[in-house]
Parts: C-alpha cells; structure tokens; sequence
C-alpha cells in the first residue's frame, strides 16, 4: 500500500496576489484546500514547500524580481491555505524542492514512497520538484486541477512533460481523494 504525502509548492501571497501574482491560481485553491483537508482526515503528510529567498542574493531574484523574500508578507502561504501546526514547512531557494533541503530526509523518515503535488507553477517549481523526486524513487500524482501555471500552454507543457518522462499519474483533486480515502 502507498504511502502518501501532499506537497503544496508555493502557494505564497506573492504568487497567488502580489508581485508575480498568477490570476489563473486562484481556481486551484478550493481544489487544494479540500485535498489538504481531507490528507489531515486520514493522517497523510502535509508538506508546504515554499520559495523563500534571501534578498540581493538569490539566482532567482535576477530572473524574477523581488518576490518570497524571507520575512516579508509575500513569503507567507495564501490565508486560505494556512499550515496547521501538525504539517511540515520546507524552505527552499531554487524551483526544486529537493535542492539544497531537507526535503527527502523529512520524506523518508516520515517512511512516504509516493507524492501528491500541488500547487504553482505547473511547469517550473511543480515540474522541478517532481524532476528531483523521480530522480530519488519517489512515485508521483500531480494533481492536475490542484496545479497551475501563467498560461494554459505552460500547464499543459508541465503536465505532459511530468506523465511522459517522470512517469506521473494526472489525476483530478477528486480522484485522488477518492484513492486516498479508498487505500486507507
């Protein structure tokens, strides 16, 4: 039997309404916000994985601008979406969520072999992540109305990218509570 853990990339103020808003993210929230809900109900991980960028020196604030600095209100998770004290917090400073974090030691002590992704963009952080979790023999579900990108063109490019070399099931946030409520 799976052992699951939902990953919640990025959905950080700054993605969701600030300086690199996504207006196409607002329609993933209720779709995550019931997953998340329903992982807590049956005791599955819930991991927010999260930009969270050191002003004047991170690589990504050259590409994008000022955005999840550490410490600034756009660095914190959208209100809707808010960790509880029983889920886990990664920090990280690239796409991945892997690199340079803890990441796969949270996941491997937690005993987790297969991951539930969520969350923005589609097609970079998501993708990143999910590229760094195949890499390490991690089974993966994106869920693909619970993920999102600036376009539709970019969301797709992402979820076919992800089912075609990394061997993710594309599910909707129905079926994937449906399989967890169903395997548990």
């Amino acid at each position: 039997m799976p052992k699951y853990a939902v990953l919640v990339i990025d959905m950080l103020k700054d993605f969701i309404y600030g300086s690199l808003r996504c207006e196409r993210a607002l329609n993933i929230i209720p779709n995550i916000k019931k997953l998340v809900s329903t992982a807590r109900d049956y005791r599955i991980p819930v991991i927010y994985v999260n930009d969270s960028h050191i002003k004047g020196v991170d690589r990504e604030l050259m590409l994008w601008g000022p955005h999840a600095v550490r410490g600034t209100e756009g660095s914190e998770v959208i209100d809707d979406l808010k960790p509880t004290e029983e889920d886990f917090i990664v920090l990280k400073r690239r796409y991945s969520g892997f690199f340079e974090t803890d990441l796969d030691l949270l996941l491997r002590e937690l005993g987790v072999d297969t991951l539930i992704l969520t969350g923005i963009h589609t097609h970079i952080c998501v993708m990143h992540t999910a590229v760094d979790a195949f890499y390490r023999g991690y089974n993966l579900i994106v869920v693909k109305d619970a993920v999102e990108a600036f376009s539709e063109e970019y969301h797709r490019l992402g979820l076919e990218f992800m089912e075609k070399f990394y061997g993710a099931k594309l599910v909707s946030s129905e079926e994937v509570i449906k399989l967890i409520t169903m395997t548990i």
